[in-house]
Parts: structure tokens; C-alpha cells; sequence
């Protein structure tokens, strides 16, 4: 399902304040924000209990079936808030301590009493295994006057072992509702806990990742600002753009080619024509837009079953392509600030 949020029947496992998601599903709670009760109620998130069992295998031999335990891992299971019936998620260390979806808000909960954020969206993706909860924290930035960066905290969480429980703040971009991640990588922008730690004690530590990440905002809104007052040129552009995209070698197949070409001249266009560089258009800013936006909105997808804006939703919430191009682009733009 190209939006991974967990369905069943006409219900989704999702919960969104004021808006509706692209993916038109789950519950949307209008003219408020959320609670985190809501969030296990309306966003089917409560009640999944999610706890550990033996992995085992099984054996058919001529002696007969033999039942064999795998030792040292463990099966992470829930009950399933559609259907109340227990489904495993998937196999992790003995160590492993699950946490719990009313243990994530309740950690956010945390911190928005702190802060002053409140609740914007949460849901579960592919089938339970991934759960996402974010909030909106209490400000805004400008950049070059023209762009409302909104700063959200955003808590993800696995219960399949694939990653550790992570929360980082990030801002957005209204306009076009993309994530800006520039630079997060060089900031303490985001904090990891182990699944073998107590999600709890962590808010402390939490709390002053959160105030570093406040300087990193700070930093970027200054660097954002340095791009919007450098000219840059249509032939700048094109550097920038083959710095992210790279360029075909000279014995390149004329389909690669071809690919490189119409890639390259999407992005010009972006460059010269689309109306969401308007305002800042000839700007080191509007060179690191275009290529976001293009990455978001225009790359080609292969897909075959479903729209390509769907199909592009789903590139940008499980793959790293898309944000490493982002991460080239604004490390080209800033290279020379």
C-alpha cells in the first residue's frame, strides 16, 4: 500500500490535527489539537500490548515434527486494535524492551509541558511495525521574509528491532509541506533510545537535545537567510544541480542520457518558471528549493499500480535518496557562505 498506513476496512490507524493528510485517511480533529488519549482512541493506537515470546521453528522428519526453540531471540507481538486477535511484528534480542505506544506519547507529553507543543499528527505504518507521532512547537521562522518554517518534534518508534526509539525536531516548509532536514546530520538534532533503556528517564536528556536543536534551528534560519541575499546564477544552478545529480559519462547509453536530459531541464524549469521561487527567484535559496522540489514533487517513479504522487509519498517516508540529494544540495549552497 503505497502510504504505509496500517487500514482496515475503511478505518486507518492515524490521527491528524487541522488538515488532512495527502493519503486522505485516518481521523482528522479540526480547529484543535490533539491529546494523547485521542491518539490511542481515534488513532487506533492503544491497546496493543506489545510483548515478547519465544522463537521457535519447526522440523517435519521421518521421527516426526520436532518443535525447536531459536535461542536468544524473541518474537515481538501485539494485539491488533481492529480485530483484538495477537499478530507478531517481528524477532529481536532478549534484551529488547518493548515500548509502548501510550509510553511514546506519554514521553512527548513530557516534553510539550516543557515546551508548550502540542499534538499534530500520529499513526501507525506497515502494519504496527512503525508507529510516528509529532507535535508542533510554539514558533515560527521567516526566511528572507517570504517562507514560514514551522518547528515540529517528531518521535518515531519501532516495534519490529529496526530502529531505536528517535525523536528529533525538524522544520517544514508550509508552502509545500516538505521537511527541511538540511544539516540536521552535522546537529544534535535528534536523540536515540535504546530499546534496552528506560524511554522515561531519557526526557531529561531529551529535553536538552531539545535546546541544542533550538540553536541548530537557529543556525539554519541564519544560513537560510545568507542564501536568500546570494545571487546565484542560471549556470550556478546547473552546477548545483549536477553536484546532487551527477552527469552521464561520455559513453553513456542514450537512455541514460536522455534521463539526465529531461532531468536537467525539469530542474531549470523549476528554476526559472515555477511560482514557488517567484518571490526569491536568482538566490543560492531558490536553487536549494528548486531541487527540493523537485525531489518531492517531480522525479520520476516507477509505478504502475497506484498515481505517481502517491508513489512519490511513499519514495520520500521509506528510502534516503530523496533527503541525501536534499543534504547535497544545501551542503553545495552553503559551501561558499
Amino acid at each position: 500500500m503505497s502510504h504505509q498506513i496500517e487500514t482496515h476496512d475503511d478505518q486507518a490507524a492515524a490521527i491528524f490535527a487541522h488538515k488532512d493528510a495527502w493519503h486522505r485517511l485516518g481521523t482528522t480533529v479540526r480547529g484543535m489539537a490533539f491529546t494523547a488519549q485521542d491518539a490511542m482512541t481515534l488513532g487506533h493506537l492503544g491497546g496493543w500490548r506489545v510483548r515478547k515470546a519465544p522463537v521457535t521453528t519447526t522440523e517435519v522428519t521421518d521421527d516426526g515434527v520436532h518443535v525447536i526453540e531459536v535461542p536468544g531471540k524473541q518474537a515481538t507481538i501485539r494485539t491488533n486494535p481492529f480485530t483484538g486477535t495477537p499478530e507478531a511484528l517481528g524477532v529481536v534480542g532478549e534484551g529488547y524492551v518493548p515500548i509502548q505506544n501510550e509510553e511514546h506519547c506519554e514521553f512527548l507529553n513530557l516534553l510539550a509541558d516543557e515546551g508548550g507543543a502540542v499534538f499534530d499528527t500520529a499513526g501507525s505504518l506497515r502494519g504496527g511495525r512503525q508507529v510516528f507521532v509529532t507535535m508542533r512547537l510554539p514558533r515560527t521562522m521567516k526566511v528572507g521574509g517570504v517562507d514560514d518554517v514551522d518547528v515540529n518534534i517528531a518521535a518515531l518508534n519501532s516495534h519490529d528491532g529496526s530502529s531505536a526509539f528517535r525523536v528529533m525536531v525538524t522544520p517544514i516548509r508550509v508552502v509545500c509541506a516538505n521537511t527541511q532536514r538540511a544539516a540536521l546530520r552535522r546537529n544534535h538534532g535528534m536523540i536515540s533510545i535504546r530499546h534496552t533503556t528506560n524511554a522515561k528517564a531519557m526526557v531529561a536528556q531529551a529535553r536538552q537535545a531539545l535546546g541544542l536543536t533550538f540553536e541548530y534551528v537557529e543556525d539554519f534560519e541564519a544560513q537560510a537567510e545568507q542564501l536568500v541575499n546570494t545571487t546565484m546564477t542560471e549556470a550556478g544552478f546547473i552546477d548545483l544541480s549536477r553536484a546532487v545529480f551527477g552527469t552521464p559519462p561520455a559513453r553513456a547509453s542514450k537512455r541514460t542520457a536522455t534521463t539526465a536530459k529531461k532531468r536537467e531541464q525539469a530542474l531549470l524549469a523549476l528554476w526559472s518558471d515555477a511560482v514557488t521561487q517567484a518571490t526569491v527567484r536568482g538566490t543560492a535559496w531558490a536553487g536549494y528549493q528548486a531541487v527540493v522540489e523537485y525531489v518531492d514533487h517531480h522525479a520520476p517513479v516507477r509505478s504502475t499500480d497506484r498515481p505517481a504522487d502517491q508513489a512519490r509519498a511513499e519514495r520520500l517516508l521509506t528510502t534516503s535518496g530523496p533527503n541525501q540529494a536534499k543534504d547535497a544540495a544545501w551542503a553545495f549552497a552553503t559551501a561558499t557562505l
